[in-house]
């Protein structure tokens, strides 16, 4: 059971790694087309799934 636990961590970790970094491009891009909307968005987005990793990692180094 506490195997699933971890592995599922690990997933949402990486998954959330991946967004994170969808989340910069696209912040780059909004930032280069002066969209100051879209960028905040994605600013805030950007915290709040570090947010969300740093969680699941903090669980996982907890030994899950």
């Amino acid at each position: 059971l506490m195997a699933n636990r971890k592995k599922r961590l690990q997933k949402g970790i990486k998954s959330l790694e991946k967004q994170i970094s969808m989340h910069e491009k696209k912040l780059r891009k909004s930032e280069e087309e002066d969209n100051i909307e879209l960028a905040e968005y994605y600013k805030k987005e950007i915290i709040a799934k570090k947010r969300d990793k740093e969680e699941k990692q903090r669980i996982l180094d907890k030994g899950g």
